[in-house]
This record gives structure tokens, C-alpha cells and sequence, in this order.
């Protein structure tokens, strides 16, 4: 009895376990005795000792840090590089710079990464460091989305030749970054949204109208595409009979009339496209974000 309770005594402070993390706010999954997923909804407090601890989880497979995690930045970042079986990693609030970026390339066994919010408050930053990610062999999915990432992110993405899905919305590119999505070889999915306003009010031009159908139609290896928060002609939709592997079409908050719609799906038989209409809220944010 007395070892017994010696054993879950030390267990109760081992700092590692998944009771621990479960009382920092995290959900934990065990496999086989080992913790295996973690995920926070609110990370804005986690610090250095929160992510040396989580670092020493040899056997987590998915990494989930919601809810502003700002505490992992350059300096914090290394605190991880023990995650070698690390397959999924989902943050939102990271605050590294383009060459931090670079200190995440050591999880070799990542397969699918997204960063909600990057660097959003940190000047200079622009995605470059993204191309870092090229050195992840197992690399198939990226989310990139809200913050100041732009062409020159675009172009860094455009690296990571490995990619089949990319998701990107509310960024700083431009049409011009539009183009670097040809170069990647083995693109299967893309979820292309429109630009972030610049709060400043200065006025920048919108990065998905009817002159992105141009660049997309030229996607050949395209199953699945999804476009959001923009206004689309019928003319311009059309060039995406050119993709013949496409299966998937969704146009979110996306305007045109329905009738467009019946055509378009008449001329894609193969394609499921999937749209509703604006609501008179949605129509309304809309016509605000699209202004010049």
C-alpha cells in the first residue's frame, strides 16, 4: 500500500502528465499510456515553462494552441523541437519572425501546419521565412491566414513544392502573389480568400476578383477549390472548365446571381459547386470590404 501510493503520488507531480496539462485548460488524448493529442482553446497564458513541458511529450502526435498563443515566439519556439513524431500543428497568435519560421523546419514528421493570425502585430514581417517549411518531407497541408503576410510569402509558399493543400485568406498579397500558386506541382486543394483591409484605411486592391480565374485556371492538378468574399462574373468562372481533375467547387460569400450559378453548374456536369446567397447582412460587410 505504501508503494502504491508512493507511485501516484509522483505521478500527481510529474509535470508531464496529462492531468497536469488537463489542469492548465488542455484536452489530452492517451494512446497506450502516452499522450498522444493536446489542445488548448485558450493558450494566451501558456509561457516558457508551459512549452518546455509540452516539448518533452515524445509521443504527441497533434498540437492544437488556440485563443491568442503569443508566448511562442523566436525564443520560445526551440522549447518543441523534442516533438519529433509531431504530425499536426495548429496555432493561432504565433509570434515569430521570417527567420523563427525556420526553427519549426526541425519536425520532420509534420504533415499538416496551420497559422491562424501569424505575426499579425510584428512589423516586417512578411512570410518569407515560410519557405523554411520546404525542408518538411512529410509537408501536405498549410493554412496560412489573417495577418501581413504577402506576395513574398506567397512566393516562399510557392517552395514548399511537397504541398497538396493550401488555405489562405486574409492577408496582405496581391494578384501579382496569385501567380506563385503555379508553381507548386502536386496542388490539390486551395481555399483562396480575399486580402486584409489595411486598418491604416489606405487603400489596396483586392487579391480574388474576376481576374484571379485567370491564374487559377491554369492549376491543372486542381480537385477541390473553394473561393470566398468576393464578387465573380459568370465569364470569369467559366475558365475553370480548363481544370480537368476539378470535383469541387465552393463559392462562400460569394456574389452572383443565382441564375450564374444554374449555367455554371451546367457547364461543369462533373464539378459539385456549392453556393447560397448573400444574406442582406453578408451583402452589406461585403460591399464595405470590397471598397477600394
Amino acid at each position: 500500500m505504501r508503494l502504491a501510493a508512493l507511485t501516484l503520488l509522483l505521478a500527481a507531480q510529474e509535470p508531464d502528465s496529462a492531468e497536469s496539462l488537463r489542469a492548465l485548460g488542455a484536452q489530452v488524448t492517451e494512446t497506450g499510456g502516452a499522450v498522444t493529442r493536446v489542445s488548448f482553446k485558450d493558450s494566451s497564458k501558456l509561457g516558457d515553462a508551459e512549452f518546455r513541458r509540452l516539448g518533452r511529450l515524445k509521443d504527441l502526435k497533434a498540437l492544437t494552441l488556440y485563443g491568442g498563443c503569443k508566448g511562442l515566439n523566436d525564443e520560445t519556439l526551440p522549447l518543441l523541437s523534442g516533438l519529433t513524431r509531431l504530425e499536426e500543428l495548429q496555432v493561432d497568435g504565433l509570434q515569430a519572425t521570417d527567420a523563427g519560421l525556420a526553427q519549426i523546419a526541425v519536425l520532420t514528421n509534420l504533415r499538416s501546419i496551420a497559422f491562424f493570425h501569424p505575426s499579425l502585430d510584428l512589423k516586417g514581417f512578411d512570410g518569407s521565412g515560410f519557405a523554411a517549411l520546404k525542408a518538411l518531407p512529410k509537408l501536405e497541408r498549410l493554412t496560412v491566414a489573417g495577418t501581413r503576410f504577402d506576395d513574398k510569402g506567397m512566393a516562399a509558399i510557392a517552395e514548399i513544392g511537397q504541398l497538396r493543400e493550401f488555405r489562405t485568406w486574409h492577408t496582405h498579397q496581391t494578384q501579382a502573389g496569385n501567380s506563385s500558386l503555379e508553381k507548386l506541382p502536386a496542388l490539390r486543394v486551395l481555399r483562396l480568400g480575399q486580402r486584409l483591409r489595411r486598418w491604416d484605411g489606405a487603400s489596396n486592391a483586392a487579391s480574388l476578383d474576376d481576374s484571379t480565374l485567370e491564374v487559377l485556371s491554369r492549376l491543372k492538378t486542381l480537385e477541390e477549390l473553394t473561393l470566398d468574399e468576393a464578387r465573380l462574373s459568370l465569364e470569369a468562372l467559366m475558365q475553370l472548365k480548363s481544370l480537368p481533375k476539378l470535383r469541387k467547387l465552393e463559392l462562400l460569400r460569394i456574389d452572383i446571381p443565382a441564375e450564374d450559378v444554374d449555367r455554371l453548374r451546367s457547364a461543369l456536369p462533373d464539378v459539385k459547386v456549392e453556393w447560397k446567397p448573400l444574406s442582406d447582412d453578408e451583402r452589406k460587410k461585403l460591399d464595405a470590404y470590397l471598397k477600394p
